[in-house]
């Protein structure tokens, strides 16, 4: 396995569930995970335009001297193979610095706030920065294990929806998962959103991964969400400027994550396909 996938492990029953799901996810796409246990409540994150400070919340210090085992334990179980990462560069005695190279990174929706307090509709703003910064794609989890059985894409027309689009299928490639397209309708007929794909030259990828491609109609876009199967992971393109702007982490990237409990698959404007 050539790609990496990095984890920060939270030692408790919550951290559990998604080290669960990075686990599930790195067999499906054929990655290594690559967890840090984090020794402090904060790091810092070099990507090339930004320097984002992780602020942890005082859970992920939880019973230090079983973090690794309980880690070990769970990667294993998934029949991979467990790398920890050590940082080797600290900014400050106690402020390490974690690199940015890996393929995928894992975050829970928030990860400066307690578990407690984080409802469906919340994304962190540290997680927020980690997407837009990030040349890799973030996995934002559910709050609970549960495999997927498909790849749902949203497709808007932007630039990062193309990117999204290029993303599943990857995803679809490696994993062997059927990939749906959903795409809401804004007053452009459906034709208009073909020949973005037909002008990205994707017309060939679409014909070998796509099962469907489903267009909403109805213009409230919370009840057509409960078209996308619950058991997918959703693929999305972050901060899209095209036939549907600000696509995500604008209203409609508000009203997805706040109305599916799926776990989310996020690119954000720095992305780069995976190599």
């Amino acid at each position: 396995m050539d790609h990496q996938l990095l984890h920060i492990f939270r030692n408790t029953p919550v951290g559990r569930e998604t080290l669960l799901q990075s686990i599930y996810f790195c067999k499906k796409v054929g990655a290594s995970p690559v967890i840090y246990v984090p020794k402090s409540t904060k790091f810092l994150m070099y990507f090339e335009n930004d320097v984002v400070q992780i602020d942890l919340d005082s859970s992920y210090l939880t019973a230090p001297e079983t973090a690794v085992a309980h880690a070990t334990e769970l990667v294993e179980a998934g029949g991979l193979n467990v790398a920890f990462l050590e940082p080797k560069h600290y900014t400050a005695s106690t402020l390490p610095d974690i690199p940015t190279t890996f393929d995928y990174m894992c975050c829970p929706r928030s990860v400066s706030d307690l578990t407690s307090k984080i409802g469906l509709g919340y994304i962190g703003p540290r997680v927020r920065r980690i997407v837009r910064s990030a040349r890799f794609p973030v996995l934002i989890t559910s709050s609970v294990f549960k495999p997927w059985k498909s790849i749902a894409v949203f497709f808007g027309g932007s630039a990062n929806a193309i990117n999204a689009l290029r993303l599943g299928f990857q995803i679809s490639r490696v994993s062997g998962m059927p990939l749906d397209v959903f795409t809401q309708l804004e007053n452009s007929p459906p034709e208009l959103y073909r020949q973005v794909v037909k002008d990205d030259n994707l017309e060939e990828e679409m014909d070998r991964y796509v099962n469907d491609w489903h267009f909403f109609e109805n213009k409230v876009f919370e009840e057509n969400l409960y078209d996308v199967p619950h058991d997918a992971i959703v693929v999305l393109g972050a901060f899209g400027h095209g036939v549907i702007r600000n696509f995500v982490f604008g209203s409609k990237m508000e009203k997805i994550q706040s109305t599916l409990s799926n776990s989310l698959l996020i690119a954000g404007p720095n992305y780069t396909s995976i190599r």
